[in-house]
């Protein structure tokens, strides 16, 4: 019965979607987002970092102006992706979260 819950518990583990937040790229992404960010804010917005994945693709939640503007999308590809990926080249693509 103690190795069923031992399987459960890693496949459970192996499941999590994102790295760990202690993991370097956190900061090199955080960092790259905080230069964006007056720019998102002097418009309302902002953007939280959500996690990034094994894949290096970085889940991002667009709040305030920018998460019901209607040029979120291009303010995310043009913007926010390409600072990130230009500042942290591991990063494959950057998606907002709803």
């Amino acid at each position: 019965m103690q190795e069923q819950s031992e399987i459960v518990q890693n496949e459970a583990t192996a499941q999590e979607p994102y790295l760990d937040k202690t993991d370097p790229l956190y900061a090199k992404v955080q960092e790259a987002l905080d230069m964006v960010r007056p720019y998102l804010q002097s418009d309302g917005g902002d953007a939280e970092l959500i996690g990034i994945r094994a894949d290096k693709s970085v889940d991002l939640r667009l709040v305030g102006a920018c998460g019901s503007c209607p040029m979120s999308t291009m303010t995310l590809r043009a913007g926010v992706e390409q600072a990130i990926k230009r500042a942290v080249p591991e990063v494959t693509r950057v998606e907002a979260i709803m």
